[in-house]
């Protein structure tokens, strides 16, 4: 797939580090897909939809520096949607989402209750300047927070919310953020896998199940195409939470 020209209509700052691009296009992508972001003469990297013509990106490298600091006019080039979504089934669910990681998610919850589902929303932030979307899923129904240093919500991770939650009440639970975040979800309530839909990042090249670049150990799971989006119960025995690989393709840590 070749890239389209993209032009940016308008830039949001969410928090600190955090901006949302509003695209000239609805490109009519599922929650959960993502596009290849060409960034001209730098780089090309994936992005998940914050809505059907928007892009939330967190900066925390030369890529995403230089995609935040894009401005109102400016464009750039774009492949997608991309990959698997969420699958909306159930009529109760619950999202779990932490820092920009919540971005596909408040997606995925307009588009759950659109459709008539009762959604309730867990969310962690580090603390209470990172919040972002918060007014978006308080719309949708019940809201928890947790902020890591107690700012706002719950004190602690977002696991520590699982506490005010009855977890066997939800039909489906969609789980996104920083791995080792979603792996301490998974942990405790892996009883539960069979019906969590988790968002999960890889290092991708090319984005279309050809290189290998993404693939998880050891089912060879082609993350770019078969997800990102990928049940949990998938991810109990494979690489995920343990260790991840990097440009070279070697092993490297888990962060977040």
């Amino acid at each position: 797939m070749r890239p389209i020209d993209v032009t940016i209509l308008d830039v949001v700052s969410e928090a600190p580090q955090i901006k949302t691009l509003w695209l000239d296009r609805d490109l009519d992508p599922y929650p959960g897909q993502y596009a290849m972001l060409w960034i001209r003469g730098l780089d090309e990297v994936p992005m998940s939809f914050s809505g059907p013509d928007s892009i939330t990106v967190q900066s925390v490298g030369e890529a995403s520096e230089a995609l935040t600091s894009l401005g109102k006019g400016e464009s750039i080039g774009l492949r997608g949607p991309l990959g698997r979504g969420f699958t909306i089934l159930g009529e109760r669910i619950l999202i779990i989402g932490g820092g920009v990681g919540v971005a596909p998610l408040a997606f995925l919850g307009e588009q759950a209750a659109e459709a008539g589902r009762e959604v309730t929303s867990l969310l962690g932030y580090r603390c209470c300047s990172d919040m972002i979307f918060l007014e978006r899923f308080q719309r949708l129904g019940r809201t928890v927070v947790t902020t890591d240093d107690g700012s706002s919500g719950i004190c602690g991770r977002v696991s520590a919310g699982l506490e005010a939650l009855d977890i066997d009440e939800y039909d489906q639970i969609y789980l996104c953020g920083p791995e080792m975040m979603m792996w301490d979800v998974i942990s405790k309530i892996r009883e539960q896998a069979e019906k969590i839909q988790a968002c999960i990042n890889r290092y991708f090249k090319c984005a279309a199940g050809i290189c290998g670049s993404c693939c998880l150990d050891p089912e060879g799971i082609r993350v770019c195409v078969e997800g990102p989006v990928i049940r949990a119960d998938r991810l109990l025995e494979s690489e995920f939470g343990r260790y991840r690989r990097g440009p070279t393709g070697g092993k490297g840590p888990c962060r977040g």
